[in-house]
């Protein structure tokens, strides 16, 4: 048992090594090497945990990104409203970035550049992330916080999009300074456009071909609002 705990501490040494490297350095001008002197360990001992530099930046997300998402579900549990979700999530995101800019830096321009990380056992870790969020916006549909006529995949997109560009300034710009004093202006403008307003109606409009000789469809005609008599004011 003790000889696994110290084997675990080892990998996970070496992997926040390779992290801050990758980070530093760029995956292709890094080498082993570099990350086996920052890890203060041999070469050959990284090559008993990973077989390539590839695997090893692969592993980087895994354990990470299982304890953030373990962290996020453990605090939605206490917030019914999928309002309060969407911008915890969105918080979390900020803050999370904000204290781990090493990996921010991996995941953002090293890893998503990268196809081969779809295939990996760790790029599972970070779909299940962002399944969580797709759950909490279909979820606010079905209740009634969100409106009907959302498509929850966009939102999803929107969400998690806009939360890498700014990630992804920030490292290149170094701006903003801050992340999460982004968190609630950023919530507040998606929320805006996700809640139902009061006494909005959604309509859809059928646009079709007026009926020819062919027997096309012809328009189904659109009802108004009735005008008031000014007349009789």
């Amino acid at each position: 048992m003790a000889s696994s705990s110290k084997s675990e501490m080892r990998k996970e040494q070496i992997l926040r090594a390779a992290e801050k490297i990758f980070a530093r350095k760029g995956f292709h001008d890094a080498t082993i090497s570099d990350v086996s002197r920052e890890a203060k360990v041999s070469d050959a001992t990284i090559y008993e945990y990973f077989s390539s530099k590839e695997e090893l930046l692969f592993s980087i997300p895994g354990k990470t990104t299982r304890k953030q998402l373990e962290e996020i579900e453990a605090i939605l549990e206490f917030l019914p409203r999928n309002v309060d979700k969407i911008r915890c999530i969105i918080k979390r995101y900020f803050w999370f970035y904000d204290s781990h800019p090493d990996h921010a830096a991996v995941t953002m321009l090293i890893l998503k550049q990268n196809r081969k990380f779809l295939e990996m056992p760790a790029y599972q870790d970070v779909q299940e992330m962002s399944r969580l969020i797709l759950r909490v916006i279909e979820e606010g549909i079905a209740k009634g916080e969100f409106r009907k006529d959302l498509d929850p995949y966009l939102v999803r997109a929107s969400i998690l999009g806009t939360i890498e560009h700014l990630v992804i300034r920030k490292i290149l710009l170094g701006k903003p300074e801050r992340l999460i004093d982004l968190s609630e202006p950023l919530a507040d403008l998606l929320i805006q456009g996700m809640i139902p307003r009061d006494g909005e109606k959604v309509y859809h409009i059928r646009l079709a071909l007026g009926s020819d000789e062919h027997g096309a469809e012809k328009p189904t005609p659109r009802k108004t609002p009735a005008k008031s008599d000014r007349s009789n004011r």
